[in-house]
């Protein structure tokens, strides 16, 4: 069945967060960090068949470094014969970007992991998987570097709770434009909008709780749900209801979310998806339980 965002001729969620692909600007991304961090040491190097040392911009980077990390690629990655590793680093160079750029989005994944568990220099390493996190987030990319492995930060479950809320039905539509903006800001890779897009996802939530508990007779989140609890007009779990609750207090406290305050916030991507799945996972929960109740009556 299609979604909300489908049907208005949005990416798919699981395109907008990149779990399953990779678009040209994050495989650009991190091939430019691939050249900054070890290629660019190479540069104006003809041949590799040598140990010296070279001032680079970053510092003295001992070759042997970067020949030791070549021999192991092509024995232990492209596992191919060593003789046949060209001695003439531009070369190399071009059958390691060939490599990179048609292989397939998670051999890509597969290449960086490798490149940081080898490479003998471990500070390096480092540096580099904090910027490859970097060009992740700000590309939307499902995944990161955790402690040198790529682990994936946004699951299935996750994906299918946004696609799942986003399915719009008339009369939930005002929740759905308030998912479907809270989406849009999140995934804004230019101007990223996380106290706003926090802001939207928490509305979603208010604006189903005001529809149950009807329009005259609740005008927020807290009246609406004390209502629904009061009537019983559904049954909502008190662990669940305490979470909701938290989770609002949260979006009105000192940080000024919803109260617009001036002063910045420190909310980043993490903070705006957790809260993007935790209400899309609510409503989705409030919608089972309503359909259940018209079901009965």
């Amino acid at each position: 069945m299609e979604s909300f965002s489908q049907r208005q001729g949005i990416k798919p969620v699981i395109n907008i967060l990149q779990s399953d692909g990779m678009d040209e600007p994050l495989r650009n991304g991190l091939w430019s960090n691939l050249c900054i961090y070890y290629w660019d040491s190479l540069k104006g190097i003809k041949t590799i068949d040598f140990i010296s040392f070279k001032k680079h911009p970053y510092g003295i980077i001992p070759l042997d470094h970067m020949i030791y990390f070549l021999h192991q690629v092509w024995l232990h990655y492209f596992k191919l014969p060593i003789d046949d590793l060209p001695e003439y680093w531009p070369s190399v160079y071009t059958i390691l970007r060939n490599h990179f750029f048609n292989c397939k989005w998670n051999e890509v994944y597969d290449f960086i992991e490798f490149v940081v568990r080898v490479y003998p220099d471990n500070k390096k390493s480092e540096i580099f998987t904090e910027r490859c996190n970097y060009i992740l987030q700000r590309e939307l990319s499902a995944y990161r570097f955790v402690n040198y492995r790529i682990a994936r930060i946004t699951s299935e479950i996750e994906i299918n709770e946004i696609e799942e809320s986003l399915k719009i039905v008339e009369k939930f539509k005002p929740v759905s434009e308030h998912l479907e903006r809270a989406l849009s800001l999140l995934s804004d890779k230019e101007n990223p909008d996380y106290r706003n897009s926090i802001k939207e996802s928490i509305s979603a939530v208010e604006s189903i709780c005001i529809f149950i508990a009807g329009r005259e007779r609740a005008s927020s989140l807290g009246k609406a749900i004390q209502y629904i609890e009061k009537k019983s007009i559904v049954e909502i779990n008190p662990r669940l209801k305490d979470a909701l609750e938290k989770m609002y207090a949260y979006t009105n406290d000192a940080g000024g979310i919803r109260h617009a305050l001036l002063e910045e916030s420190s909310l980043d991507f993490e903070d705006a998806k957790f809260m993007l799945v935790s209400c899309s996972a609510f409503i989705n929960y409030l919608k089972v339980k309503l359909s259940k109740v018209k079901a009965d009556s």
